[in-house]
């Protein structure tokens, strides 16, 4: 049994459970056996909390999320205060609820997932337990929307609004899952944000540069690097080095991860890691993009010795 297959092993047995227990018991670093959680997750054979415990997440196979419970402990006070109102009513409409509970329910992803629902012309957020059946929110949500009390609409964004057809009573509420971008905030300050978001996403999006291979390249020869293998993973997108480079005690073999992407996560960084150790051979990251904030902490703890340069 190879070790990933290990890890996956221990945490279907144990998840959620925290890296540095994983580590422990199958007698790897920490380092390590984050990348290799890292890799495992970005293969979706794991899934990851976003409550940490102690800094750290959890990580998790499908139909362990019951067991999230058991780290509520570990919310804030108004987190806490959100999970707990969330569990008991299994539907909070988000525009009847006080500013701090909005808020606190958009951070506790675990627990809470939003529904957009759209009614007489108009669009809400609604909130379900996340261990609620669609068919019982459903039935809630009726129930909510019945009563005929108008909520304050004063806090939506206009430009959120969906067209739909007006209507009737005996028409049933259109309830669509799905992560609402803004809705958060007053107005002004939604349409700011809401900027920022398609700003946000556009920077995610791939930079197709044809020309990425050629700065690659360039890099090597102003660097005098030879290439003594290639791997080529996704045409102009991705592709694995074996170079060799010059220093002050001779030459030195390096395994090189190059990638055309928007932006660099913590997972890039670990797999491309994995892969360099697999070789015995440190590592140099190349690519276009920028590196998220996560990933940068990382860099300046547990990657210190990953060469990264964007180019």
């Amino acid at each position: 049994m190879s070790t990933n297959e290990q890890i996956l092993d221990l945490v279907k047995k144990k998840g959620p459970i925290l890296p540095v227990h994983v580590s422990k018991q199958i007698n790897d670093n920490l380092l390590m056996t984050s990348a290799r959680l890292s890799e495992l997750l970005s293969n979706k054979k794991i899934k990851i909390s976003s409550i940490k415990v102690g800094g750290s997440p959890l990580y998790y196979v499908e139909g362990q999320e019951i067991r999230l419970q058991d780290f509520s402990d570990n919310l804030g006070s108004k987190e806490k205060e959100a999970y707990n109102l969330l569990k008991e009513k299994k539907i909070l409409r988000d525009a009847a609820l006080e500013p701090a509970i909005r808020v606190a329910l958009r951070i506790i992803k675990d627990f809470s997932i939003p529904l957009n629902v759209n009614y007489d012309n108009r669009t809400e957020i609604f909130w379900k337990w996340y261990l609620t059946q669609n068919n019982e929110a459903q039935e809630k949500i009726r129930e909510i929307l019945s009563k005929k009390i108008e909520p304050d609409l004063s806090l939506k964004n206009p430009q959120a609004e969906l067209e739909t057809p007006k209507q009737t009573e005996t028409q049933k509420p259109l309830i669509k899952e799905e992560i609402p971008k803004t809705l958060a905030k007053e107005p002004e300050k939604a349409i700011i944000k809401e900027k920022a978001e398609q700003k946000k996403e556009a920077r995610k999006k791939p930079k197709h540069d044809n020309n990425f291979n050629n700065k690659i390249s360039s890099f090597f020869n102003k660097n005098k690097i030879e290439i003594l293998e290639t791997k080529e993973i996704k045409t102009n997108i991705e592709t694995d080095f074996i170079v060799e480079l010059a220093t002050s005690i001779g030459n030195a073999k390096y395994f090189c991860k190059t990638k055309n992407k928007a932006k660099i996560n913590e997972s890039d960084l670990s797999t491309a890691l994995l892969s360099a150790q697999s070789k015995g051979l440190p590592l140099i990251f190349l690519t276009n993009g920028e590196i998220s904030k996560k990933a940068k902490e990382m860099m300046n703890n547990e990657f210190k010795n990953i060469i990264y340069r964007e180019i």
